[in-house]
């Protein structure tokens, strides 16, 4: 493939990558629950502060990785590496977009605003799964390890997705639990609310109206694989 087929294939991803953290940002300032692959990282950071959500999705990214190779042994791909400096891009980019909304705004508290907040964090999540998808460049390992889950498993992506999702939100709500004596975070800043599973299931919801516009618009960019 050529340098510049690989630079539009690395760039549409990587603006999914920055819409997608645009809407991890957006979610924790809605302080009405964020979405399952982001819960960890914040509860996280809200029991550690000193180590960034940022620091904590790339981390977790890394377990994930590590999980897949222990799956998979000699299937692991080489290419699967390529999730590794993608985990550091997303990480840093969901700082820069929490940082980035911590500077305009308090945390909402009037709860049409948060659900309107929430509301749009689906759709930039929509937005920005599809241009990863488009892209066809960066892999988060969240994705990927969902994928090789079903794999082994032999069990459908969506079944899959939702215990994978479900996973990340019970080990969230102990770990808050332990923590804090509370599921939901630590008194002040919301992980685990209704905003949780709207962003679970309203979000594949989004895509069926968002992808066909996202097709028109950037498919006939993207160079297809010779």
């Amino acid at each position: 493939m050529k340098i510049k087929d690989i630079l539009i294939r690395y760039g549409i991803s990587t603006l999914g990558l920055v819409i997608v953290a645009l809407g991890v940002g957006i979610s924790v300032k809605s302080n009405l629950g964020i979405a399952p692959p982001s819960c960890p990282p914040v509860i996280l950071n809200l029991r550690w502060g000193n180590i960034s959500v940022g620091t904590f999705t790339w981390m977790m990214h890394l377990v994930f990785i590590l999980f897949q190779l222990l799956l998979l042994r000699k299937d692991f791909k080489l290419r699967y590496l390529m999730q590794i400096p993608a985990a550091f891009v997303f990480g840093y980019m969901c700082d820069g977009a929490i940082w980035l909304f911590d500077a305009i705004a308090s945390p909402a508290t009037d709860y049409v605003m948060q659900v309107l907040l929430t509301l749009a964090a689906v759709v930039l999540t929509a937005i920005g799964i599809k241009l990863e998808v488009v892209g066809d460049g960066w892999v988060l390992a969240g994705d990927m390890t969902t994928a090789v889950l079903s794999k082994v498993t032999n069990k459908p992506f969506g079944t899959v997705k939702i215990l994978f999702d479900v996973t990340l939100v019970a080990v969230t709500a102990v770990f808050s639990w332990i923590c804090f004596g509370l599921l939901t975070g630590n008194g002040s800043t919301v992980v685990i609310r209704e905003g949780t599973l709207i962003l679970a299931f309203l979000t594949g919801l989004c895509m069926r109206v968002t992808d066909p516009w996202i097709d028109k618009i950037f498919g006939p960019l993207v160079p297809h694989h010779e």
